[in-house]
């Protein structure tokens, strides 16, 4: 037989058998579905009703690169994705003809340009702030934007790893998250702010409570220049911290003190927290122990007990503060959360962080405790929104995962991320390259202060940290926009409880 005739004959066979496996496959789901009770669908469609399934799964996809417009899609829009992208390849990410962004809905952010703009020639590098003026070993830092909280084990290995070297260059801190220290987070040499998450991983004794040893073992690292107590977090106010069992292997175990392939469940709160007096008493542990910088990060939704802390501050000494407070944003949330937590529970930072900065003010403590903002911040007119209203510093965990490659596949709570940011699956993990993700994670951050900068400028302001609220605006419903100085009015400053606490 001629070759090319044996080899049409082969392709035929194969083709043939193909069929008979495909119509064998068709005849045995259809009788599954005719069969089984669970589903309406599969029994009255059999066969073509699991194409629903499917469809459903190619949805989310199918949105986002062809259906959805550039301004519409959540969590994250197109354009907000691909400005972080374009910045964190080192692109261009100047846009033509007109921007996209419609100025007429309420909640926009306008800011105000100056006649006379801050020549570049005037222009200052951000000033340094301290954190911690009372402890042992203070923090001095300039840098404003810094990687917020993500645990090693909800990202992988590859992740932690490129985000270090990347926060080692552009000179910003990373969050553990609540996950514990790995070797990752040390291996590129940046600064660490320490998360205590409720069943306190990796600084936890064996039945689950704080560990002073352990602690003291952190904070002997240089690298560890804070500590963060999570009280909550964007995702999940009012419940703890969710990790599949299938994400706990062995080297995620020994960090965090836990036991290998079970489901890490965190309590909803700190069980020996349960007031006011027992959050300052845990702060001044903290700090004593590890003579490091100790402040708390938490959603807001009612406010009576942070004034109370304030009070109870004032009335103890200004050296019982906690040195910074962390307010994350009810729309935030890398990690896996109930839904019902994630879309209805705690105020958004629009509401919270003017709210927190206001209160401050008001006690006498706005330069004794720095005032962090989280929670959906991912562009230079967001972060610069932040700082207008009363931010010392603000910090991004989906910006950085952008940076990272994500591509907002929505599957952060499975191991099936396909960019390798939010799995354990080594073929999955290999198509993150550490070396070219932390130079992206580098230029992210380089360009969001960059561009801050210019904002600034153009508000007439020397850098970033003069951004005040009469220099940006929200837009009303009746489609006229408002300063934050009018919509949120400082109250009267009360003089600092101690002149020595501004620290910087």
């Amino acid at each position: 037989m001629e070759f090319p005739l044996l080899v049409l004959t082969i392709g035929v066979e194969i083709f043939l058998a193909l069929l008979a496996v495909g119509l064998l496959s068709v005849l045995v789901m259809y009788v599954i579905d005719m069969r089984q009770t669970r589903h309406a669908v599969r029994r009255n469609y059999p066969v073509i009703g699991r194409f629903r399934y499917l469809f459903e799964r190619l949805g989310e996809f199918l949105r986002q690169y062809f259906f959805a417009m550039d301004r519409e899609e959540m969590p994250f829009n197109r354009a907000e994705r691909s400005w972080v992208y374009r910045a964190a390849k080192g692109e261009d990410t100047t846009v033509a003809f007109g921007s996209t962004r419609d100025l007429r809905p309420a909640g926009t952010v306008l800011f105000v340009n100056c006649p006379f703009p801050t020549l570049e020639r005037d222009a200052v590098e951000p000033g340094p702030r301290v954190y911690g003026p009372y402890c042992r070993h203070p923090y001095e830092t300039s840098s404003f934007f810094n990687i917020s909280a993500m645990s090693f084990g909800a990202i992988s290995a590859p992740a932690v790893r490129a985000l270090s070297a990347g926060a080692n260059k552009a000179r910003c801190w990373m969050n553990t998250g609540e996950g514990g220290l790995s070797p990752y987070h040390l291996e590129g040499g940046a600064d660490i702010v320490f998360q205590i998450g409720t069943a306190k991983y990796g600084v936890r004794d064996r039945a689950g409570n704080l560990s002073d040893d352990r602690l003291r073992e952190i904070a002997a690292h240089q690298q560890v220049r804070m500590f963060e107590i999570k009280l909550s977090q964007g995702a999940k106010p009012g419940k703890g911290g969710i990790l599949p069992g299938a994400k706990v292997t062995e080297e995620i175990a020994k960090i965090r003190f836990i036991e290998v392939g079970h489901d890490s469940l965190s309590p909803n709160r700190h069980p020996d927290v349960n007031s006011v007096d027992g959050l300052l008493d845990f702060v001044a542990h903290v700090r004593e122990v590890t003579g490091k910088p100790t402040g708390f990060k938490c959603v807001m939704g009612t406010s009576e007990w942070l004034e109370e802390l304030c009070t109870t501050v004032v009335e103890r000494g200004i050296e019982s503060a906690p040195d910074f407070i962390t307010i994350d944003s009810a729309d935030g949330g890398t990690g896996a959360a109930p839904m019902s937590l994630i879309d209805y529970m705690g105020l958004p930072v629009r509401e919270s962080l003017p709210m927190v900065a206001d209160m401050l003010i008001r006690h006498g403590l706005n330069e004794r405790i720095r005032l962090i903002c989280s929670g959906k911040l991912v562009t230079p007119g967001e972060v610069a929104w932040a700082l207008c209203v009363g931010a010392d510093a603000v910090v991004s965990a989906r910006g950085f995962m952008f940076a990272l490659g994500c591509i907002q596949a929505l599957q952060c709570n499975r191991n099936t991320c396909p960019t390798g940011v939010t799995t354990h699956d080594p073929d999955l993990q290999k198509g993150l390259v550490v070396a070219d993700k932390a130079e992206r994670v580098y230029r992210y951050a380089t360009m969001v202060r960059k561009e801050v900068g210019v904002i600034a400028h153009s508000c007439g302001v020397l850098e970033p940290a003069g951004l005040q609220r009469f220099h940006c605006r929200l837009v009303q419903s009746s489609g006229r926009s408002l300063p934050l100085d009018e919509l949120y009015p400082p109250p009267p400053a009360t003089p600092p409880v101690d002149a020595v606490a501004a620290g910087g």
